[in-house]
């Protein structure tokens, strides 16, 4: 008989839902975890991005409770992951590992249940949960003749058993189409909006930028930036690139209207002027150009991206 999940302490409810202070991973000489300092609220999505070895898939498994940290603690939902009670508290932990691993002789349905029977979960949402990934209709089909993206699906469909209040994310949109990857994010949404916390890695800065609440930088071991993106804009002091459209005629006019303010570093291109443009210079850089008036056929204003920000801020490795 499948035994349902504990209930969920609400006293651990108080608690942010991931706690990580002054936590030490060393192997040997190797600090893959060195010092970290992080916490993560209940019902946020954070984006824990780095480079390879920079600690990501480390922590997630000092969260997990599969390593034991050379110092610090960790604690999640409120417990302790070294704890006597963290046993039960993982029953709402989800987790999809970088490289899903599979039994290729049972299929889709039958993996689900194998899964299920371990962590204590209702057998009952096996089927659902193929459903919301969107291979039901593989359900009775051989893992083996599935593609990468379904294997990926069917490890995120793994994650969701026992509706954890935790996820745990490694690099989860591996395989998947566009398509996929836009239905995941709509899932995540739909998740969080339940209350689940959300910590997912990815090397596609771009797929985060607009889908996470705040960013991670670990480099080496070390957090070395932590906040929105937009904070992390302003932390990182880099310049706006404002991008000018002009008749060639007119491209020495706002020159000459440029050339009085400080700090700004005008290019001349194809369709006119490319500026890089300090960010407490912008309001000033408009109020210049207002009097060119119908002669400025366009401006676009880029912000740095993701990637700027991440090679930016992540210092020396």
């Amino acid at each position: 008989m499948t035994r349902n999940p504990p209930p969920i302490d609400m006293t651990a409810m108080q608690h942010a839902a991931i706690e990580v202070q002054g936590v030490h991973r060393h192997y040997g000489a190797l600090r893959a975890v060195d010092g970290i300092d992080l916490r993560v609220e209940r019902g946020e999505i954070l984006g824990l991005i780095g480079h390879n070895g920079a600690g990501k898939s480390t922590l997630f498994k000092l969260m997990l409770g599969l390593e034991t940290a050379t110092a610090g603690s960790i604690h999640v939902n409120g417990v302790p992951v070294q704890g006597r009670d963290f046993r039960a508290a993982r029953r709402h932990l989800g987790y999809l590992p970088e490289h899903v691993v599979l039994y290729d002789n049972l299929n889709g349905l039958e993996t689900l249940r194998f899964f299920a029977r371990l962590k204590g979960a209702p057998l009952a949402q096996c089927a659902e949960l193929l459903e919301r990934v969107g291979l039901a209709h593989a359900g009775s089909r051989p893992v083996r003749e599935y593609s990468k993206g379904m294997r990926q699906r069917l490890g995120f469909a793994q994650a969701l058993l026992g509706a954890p209040r935790v996820l745990l994310l490694d690099e989860p949109t591996n395989g998947l189409d566009p398509q996929a990857i836009r239905d995941f994010y709509a899932t995540l949404r739909g998740l969080q909006a339940q209350g689940v916390t959300i910590v997912i890695t990815s090397h596609i800065l771009a797929e985060l930028q607009e889908r996470v609440d705040r960013l991670a930088i670990l480099a080496s071991g070390k957090l070395r930036a932590l906040g929105s993106v937009q904070a992390l804009r302003e932390q990182a002091h880099m310049p706006l690139a404002i991008a000018l459209t002009l008749a060639p005629e007119d491209v020495a006019v706002a020159l000459a209207t440029l050339a009085r303010l400080p700090g700004i570093t005008p290019t001349t291109t194809r369709d006119g002027l490319q500026l890089a443009c300090p960010r407490e210079q912008k309001i000033a850089v408009l109020g210049a150009l207002a009097p060119l008036g119908a002669r400025l056929l366009d401006l676009q204003i880029h912000e740095p991206s993701l990637e700027d920000l991440y090679f930016g801020l992540r210092g020396e490795d």
